[in-house]
């Protein structure tokens, strides 16, 4: 009895969205539509900007914090 042969899969089309070489590199493209976004965001509202940096850093500080004390506390 002969195996069955598997289908290759075709391949995209030219130009076709992909993610390695050939055509559009969306990761690209959703990288700078990101940056874009953000300095839209920063323009708009500093105010509001602002306060969300400064409570991710203060968010961050308290992680770093509690965990220096657990290490600490594994010491």
């Amino acid at each position: 009895m002969v195996p069955a042969r598997r289908a290759t899969p075709a391949a995209p089309p030219a130009g076709a969205l992909s993610t390695s070489g050939g055509g559009v590199n969306v990761k690209k493209i959703v990288t700078w539509l990101a940056v874009a976004f953000v300095i839209f965001y920063v323009i708009q509202a500093p105010e509001k900007s602002a306060e969300i940096v400064k409570n991710a850093g203060e968010t961050l500080g308290d992680a770093a914090s509690s965990l220096g004390e657990f290490v600490g506390s594994l010491v």
